[in-house]
């Protein structure tokens, strides 16, 4: 019984992994842009100076979301 579930989740366990560390990514633009809307609630003033600051953290984050997908697939293909 538990080497036929074993071979079975043998599959693509890469997806499931990425599918998981999705999830980082995720709070964090949510977190950057909380940030940004309550800086803006509390001094309405600086929206136009902080906004740059929003734009180039969520680039950041993405880019790292998107290395941990090309870094999945490199490392799916290597163990073939």
């Amino acid at each position: 019984m538990g080497v036929d579930v074993l071979a079975a989740v043998e599959g693509s366990t890469a997806a499931i992994g990425y599918g998981l560390a999705a999830i980082g990514p995720g709070i964090g633009v949510g977190l950057v842009f909380s940030a940004y809307i309550q800086s803006t609630a509390r001094q309405p003033e600086s929206s136009r100076l902080t906004l740059p600051y929003v734009w180039i953290g969520f680039a950041v984050i993405e880019a790292l979301a998107l290395l941990g997908i090309a870094f999945g697939f490199i490392w799916q293909g290597s163990n073939l």
